[in-house]
Formats: structure tokens, C-alpha cells, sequence
């Protein structure tokens, strides 16, 4: 018998870690029975909720914030190395005691966390994406000192780790090409739509957010490299085609946010977008299947879930045409050059007047989702953790 750690150190709500997250979950509660004992670490009171239905599968271990952990990040930030402190955790840290004492074969960090090196134990890590590398000309990834952080922390990930996650191919070139990393020990495990754009819509849908009669959709925080303010140049170019669209954006205040204000007034666009901030994940299919499709100009890859969520529930979508988004997308969507307003302008007015180009990225996207689900992901990674443990 094999025992597994999962570690959730992170809040338990909004954007893609999160969604990832409960896709690692799922899979980690599917190990099993008689195989894997299972010990479920959250940091975050939030969590428990969520876990208390798995208490009879796994261990639940919360895991109260040490007054040593800041002293902890601080120094794996200033460059302290990793393997001093894996040497000293043993003696000094209780909370690195109090994992080990569980007996695990395998730590699973599915948030990129600095325990995935900091712990001396066997880990499986995740490697989303090294953007700071491939558009370091973002803030939010290079600025202040981060892309030095985020060098150092990738590094020590490929260093230390067991296994490493990448969500495509194109992600596992990235991390080879980045940090020389054994190829053997980096597998591709694409992302999943997350559970609840299955989930039944709430009766008061409609009338909590009085969304337009026609409208396309974008789901993302409000970030620089989300490239919101092209978008709403293009929605004014395409306005000119489709006078009765809007647009609706989901996502949390970021480094971008007064910047998309800005724009929303120079542009007249006041009555024709609809900025919402954040929504819970299980209100999310009802955008989706409202939406004349999903647009998605962001310029960071390899992959991402919106597309995911989109072709779960049919709805149309026009992406990126970057890093494995076309791969990651198939025939199930059309695809532009985020660079370009005229490219997403075009995007826009085809999903919102062609019907027949709607319907039949609908069902492509349907039947992609259905090539590549829960049940596929869980398979995969079930193949992984036997790599990583070595059995």
C-alpha cells in the first residue's frame, strides 16, 4: 500500500490554479481503494467544506501557517538554496515534521508551491507556464524583481521534483529548452473543464445579472496580457457590422483594470460592455451557454481552460492563435492574432451574425470535450503517479 499527500496551501476560490486544483482533486480521490491511502493537507480554512465529503477516502490534515514560513519564502526568494533548507526543514520547521511524519511516498503540489522543493521528500510538481520567459514585456511576470523569482522558483522545481506537470507538449519543450530537464521526468497532463460547468444553472440566473440579448463573452482577470483593451478596440470596429452587440467580461481587478475603464470611455463603449468582476465558478455555464460565443485574445499560453469550458457546453469561441491554443482548440474554433484588432474584430462579427459557422463549431467543440474529459485525465494521471513513485 502506497500513502499519497496532496497539498492545497492556497485559497480555494477563482482563476485557473483553483480550477486545476479540484481537477488534481478528483483525480487524486479516484486512486485506488486498495492501492492508495490518501492524506489531503489544506492551509486554508475555506477548503474544508469541499473535503469534508472525501473524509471517509482520505486523511484531512489542516495545517496552520508556521511563523517560520515567511522566513521561508523570504529566503528561497533572496536565493537561500533549496537544498540547505531541505536539510535544515527536518529540524527547524514544524510544519515541514508534520508532513513527513505522515509516512507519504508522494507529495502532490498541484499549485506550482514552493513546497514542492522545500519539502525533503519525494514530489510531483506543476509547471503551467514560463510566459516570463516568452513575454517577459508583461509586468505582472517580469517587473520588480519577479522574473528573477519566478527563474529561481522553476528552477528549483526542475531541480528537486519527481515528476513535473505540463499542461501540452509545447509546455514540456518550454521547460526542456529553459532548465535541461530530463525529459523523462516532465509529462504532459492537458487541463480539464472543471466540474461545475455541468452543474444545473440557478433558478434567479437571469435575473441576478440581466445579461444583453446578444453578447460574446470573456472570462478572464483583469491583467495586462489578457489584452482586454484590444479587445474593446475591436468591439467598436465590429460594432460598426453588429450595432446591437455587447460584450461581457468576468474576472478579477487587476494591473489592467483602469487601464480597460479608460478605454471603455475614450471608445463610447459605456452601454455596450458589461464588466462584472468576480463570479462564483457555478454560475459560469450560464455565461457560456447565454453568449453568442466565447472570444479569448489572451497572450499567454501554452493553453488555457476557458476554451475547455466553452466546448463543454457548445459554445462557439474564436482564441488566440498561440503557443498549443491550436492545438489545444482543434476545428472548434476560429483563431486570430491577438496582435491584431482588425483579426478579432473579424472574429467577432462571424460568431455573432454566421450561423452556420456557429453551429458547427458547437458540435466540434462538444465532441472534442468528449475526447478529452475527467475520466481521461484521472487515467493519465493515474499512469504518472506510478512513474513517480516507481512501481
Amino acid at each position: 500500500m502506497k500513502r499519497i499527500g496532496l497539498y492545497l496551501g492556497f485559497p480555494p476560490y477563482g482563476g485557473g490554479a483553483f480550477q486545476y486544483a479540484q481537477s488534481v482533486l478528483a483525480a487524486t480521490l479516484s486512486l485506488r481503494v486498495e492501492e492508495y491511502d490518501i492524506v489531503i493537507v489544506h492551509a486554508h480554512p475555506a477548503w474544508l467544506p469541499l473535503l469534508q465529503p472525501h473524509a471517509a477516502r482520505a486523511k484531512l490534515l489542516p495545517m496552520a501557517a508556521s511563523v517560520l514560513d515567511p522566513v521561508l519564502h523570504f529566503l528561497l526568494r533572496q536565493g537561500v538554496s533549496a537544498a540547505l533548507w531541505r536539510t535544515a526543514a527536518r529540524r527547524l520547521h514544524p510544519g515541514t515534521r508534520r508532513l513527513l511524519a505522515q509516512g507519504c511516498d508522494l507529495w502532490i503540489c498541484p499549485a506550482q508551491d514552493v513546497l514542492t522543493y522545500a519539502l525533503p521528500a519525494r514530489t510531483m510538481g506543476v509547471i503551467h507556464d514560463l510566459m516570463h520567459r516568452h513575454e517577459n514585456r508583461f509586468p505582472e511576470v517580469s517587473h520588480r524583481g519577479l522574473f528573477r523569482r519566478r527563474e529561481r522558483h522553476y528552477r528549483n522545481i526542475c531541480a528537486v521534483a519527481a515528476a513535473i506537470l505540463v499542461d501540452s507538449a509545447v509546455g514540456k519543450s518550454h521547460v526542456m529548452e529553459a532548465y535541461d530537464v530530463d525529459p523523462g521526468r516532465i509529462h504532459v497532463l492537458p487541463y480539464v473543464a472543471p466540474p461545475y460547468m455541468r452543474n444545473a444553472e440557478s433558478a434567479d440566473f437571469d435575473s441576478r445579472y440581466r445579461l444583453p440579448a446578444s453578447f460574446v463573452f470573456y472570462p478572464a482577470q483583469l491583467w495586462e496580457h489578457k489584452n482586454h483593451v484590444r479587445l474593446l478596440q475591436a468591439l467598436a470596429v465590429a460594432l460598426e457590422s453588429v450595432p446591437d452587440l455587447h460584450l461581457v467580461l468576468v474576472g478579477s481587478d487587476k494591473n489592467a483594470h483602469a487601464k480597460i475603464l479608460q478605454t471603455i470611455d475614450a471608445l463610447h463603449l459605456q452601454h455596450r460592455v458589461k464588466l462584472l468582476g468576480y463570479v462564483p465558478d457555478e454560475d459560469m455555464p450560464g455565461f457560456y451557454r447565454r453568449a453568442r460565443g466565447l472570444i479569448m485574445p489572451t497572450f499567454f499560453g501554452p493553453t488555457n481552460i476557458p476554451p475547455l469550458e466553452a466546448m463543454t457546453v457548445g459554445c462557439p469561441m474564436a482564441v488566440s492563435n498561440i503557443y498549443a491554443m491550436p492545438e489545444q482548440v482543434g476545428d472548434a474554433a476560429l483563431l486570430f492574432n491577438p496582435s491584431s484588432v482588425e483579426e478579432i474584430a473579424r472574429a467577432i462579427v462571424r460568431l455573432a451574425t454566421d450561423e452556420a459557422l456557429r453551429s458547427r463549431l458547437s458540435e466540434a467543440g462538444r465532441k472534442r470535450a468528449q475526447r478529452w474529459d475527467q475520466r481521461h485525465f484521472e487515467a493519465r494521471f493515474h499512469q504518472i503517479v506510478r512513474i513517480a513513485i516507481g512501481t
